[in-house]
């Protein structure tokens, strides 16, 4: 499995410098463009869920335990968690955003029956997934409503909850748009909250806040260590960003409002790495300096959480069903949602057993994205290789773009 997840990092990155390369100046515009704020907040709330709020507390740790783990001996523990979740990796969203607003409608490998079917397990597998990471962190979290170890169930109420919430939004596309804006004002207010927790009190200063800031600068000298997996631990993460890499490009494609190649790149590697730098230094700062944070500031972390579980499942629910004609308009809304809840709910339940892992799910989207590769030298060469603007079918929508700005 390494050497499969090591193959499909070292492509993604040689075609993101080819994309670059060949394309860089291009605009791209999806079938809907929206704003580019709306965008960023589209892409950065569909793009993270749960774990970006609730894993950090829980693994600094274990990135400061060199004894255990020396793999993590040459840096600190704030830049290897943000080497886990941003910057660099944000590229692979990037790489299947542009495929999709500018090959896919050229190539239609995804429109490829066996393709369509294989695409669709992951999305539905990592919808569920993210399902399950919300319910084994709840116990950490809520302790008060159960002994701070096992599930009760109370937590699968609310996991439960969760997933009937998503799937009813999922039903309308202008829900997808009011949560993403409304899970990143909730979001930047969290951090805002426990910020000023942090850095407005006696023991503490704005100061403080810089200092551990700097830590981060070790993560962008060492930008090299992150490429491959460092560890086991660092390989799941990969696999989960793989998993998650052409449903969110799927997804985020149809909103590209005009930008150039290369701004879609660093919009995508460079806004969302900012609000999570910030995050994760507060966290780090708590974490480091033993800063109690049961009760209000975890119900905080749980409600933000959860508001970004509703809305990444929420696309992605829409996006498979969509991709395989399970619509609101075919089934009608009673049967639509009763028959997503049943089949995210099983689903989760199969990882809360072990008999899925999130690292098989992302081992097929290598081989997707390989396959594809592999199709298009084969069949259509000529025809990616003269591509020169974004497709003439996303044209339509230049007007669309000139009213929402």
């Amino acid at each position: 499995m390494t050497i499969w997840l090591s193959i499909g990092i070292l492509f993604t990155f040689a075609a993101i410098a080819f994309v670059i390369y060949r394309w860089g100046n291009m605009k791209c515009i999806g079938v809907t463009p929206v704003r580019n704020f709306t965008f960023i907040a589209i892409l950065f709330t569909s793009g993270l869920d749960v774990g970006l709020i609730m894993f950090p507390l829980t693994e600094f740790a274990g990135y400061a335990d060199i004894a255990s783990s020396p793999e993590y001996g040459f840096s600190n523990p704030l830049a290897i968690e943000f080497g886990f979740w941003a910057f660099f990796i944000w590229a692979f969203y990037f790489l299947t955003c542009f495929y999709f607003c500018v090959i896919e409608p050229r190539v239609k490998f995804f429109e490829i029956s066996i393709i369509k079917f294989i695409n669709n397990l992951v999305i539905i597998g990592t919808c569920a997934f993210t399902a399950y990471l919300l319910l084994t962190n709840l116990p950490w979290y809520l302790p008060g409503l159960g002994d701070g170890e096992t599930l009760v169930g109370s937590f699968y109420l609310i996991v439960f909850l969760v997933i009937a919430t998503a799937v009813y939004s999922s039903t309308n596309i202008r829900y997808v748009k009011i949560l993403s804006l409304g899970s990143s004002w909730l979001f930047l207010a969290l951090i805002a909250i426990m910020w000023a927790g942090a850095f407005l009190t006696d023991n503490s200063s704005v100061g403080e806040f810089f200092t551990t800031f700097a830590l981060l600068g070790d993560y962008f000298t060492n930008l090299h260590r992150f490429v491959l997996p460092l560890n086991d631990y660092h390989e799941f993460y990969l696999f989960w960003w793989f998993a998650w890499s052409i449903m969110i490009g799927q997804f985020t494609a149809r909103f590209v409002g005009g930008m150039r190649t290369y701004q879609v790149l660093a919009a995508m590697m460079v806004f969302p790495s900012i609000p999570i730098a910030v995050w994760f230094s507060v966290l780090y700062y708590y974490s480091a300096n033993a800063i109690p944070t049961a009760g209000f500031y975890n119900l905080a972390m749980v409600i933000v959480g959860v508001t970004f579980v509703i809305n990444s499942l929420d696309s992605l629910v829409r996006l498979y069903t969509d991709n395989l004609n399970l619509t609101v308009q075919r089934f009608g809304k009673a049967r639509y949602v009763i028959g997503n809840i049943v089949l995210l709910s099983g689903l989760t339940l199969l990882f809360k057993l072990d008999f899925l892992q999130i690292q098989w799910v992302g081992a097929l989207a290598i081989g997707l994205i390989l396959g594809c590769f592999a199709y298009i030298l084969l069949t259509h060469y000529r025809k990616v290789a003269d591509i020169e603007r974004s497709p003439k079918a996303n044209k339509i929508d230049f007007t669309k773009i000139e009213l929402a700005n």
